[in-house]
């Protein structure tokens, strides 16, 4: 299955809290933080709701 790096490049600060619960939900925490998740179409959902605060890019992890 395809993976997604997703990294926060943007505070949450001073945008709704379903945007913080949502950044919270993808497991990013702090600035620069990055993430990897399997590619479904919750996880494009949450990167759609939140895709001003963040930079995502194809995972190139060949370890699987």
């Amino acid at each position: 299955m395809a993976k997604l790096n997703i990294t926060l490049v943007k505070s949450g600060i001073g945008y709704s809290k379903d945007q913080k619960r949502t950044l919270k939900v993808l497991g990013l925490r702090r600035l620069n933080h990055s993430v990897v998740h399997d590619d479904s179409g919750s996880i494009r959902g949450m990167i759609n709701k939140v895709r001003h605060l963040v930079k995502v890019e194809a995972s190139t992890d060949e370890t699987e």
